[in-house]
């Protein structure tokens, strides 16, 4: 059975493969209408989740708010092949981040979409 965040969570990252974007944890979190944890856990655990229950959501379009990733993970192979570019992060040689973040990374600027369902 699936938490309330999870479920809303799935919603926003259906949203952002409407749009063919990505989003921090934070906004992520935040347009479900929660925040995302210490280091991102509450969002992460949601993640694990929908990775396990709905993987047609793609769960690698909510991404740390660093937007920096270890080279050999699993989350940069697959935003790799998504077609995302990546430079390597600055003094750190086994980091990357996004090449134009301003090209993929998405902002809502309308109230969550938890926060409609908590009041």
């Amino acid at each position: 059975m699936t938490s309330i965040r999870t479920e809303c969570v799935a919603e926003v990252l259906w949203e952002l493969k409407k749009i063919d974007k990505l989003a921090t944890y934070t906004e992520v979190a935040g347009r479900a209408g929660f925040k995302p944890g210490v280091e991102g856990k509450t969002l992460a655990g949601c993640l694990d989740t929908i990775r396990r229950d709905w993987p047609h959501l793609q769960w690698w379009r909510a991404i740390p708010d660093d937007c920096t990733f270890k080279k050999d993970c699993e989350h940069l192979k697959t935003l790799e092949g998504a077609g995302v570019a990546f430079v390597p992060s600055k003094g750190r040689k086994t980091i990357v981040t996004f090449a134009e973040p301003e090209a993929v990374l998405y902002l809502w600027e309308e109230t969550a979409v938890g926060a409609a369902t908590a009041s």
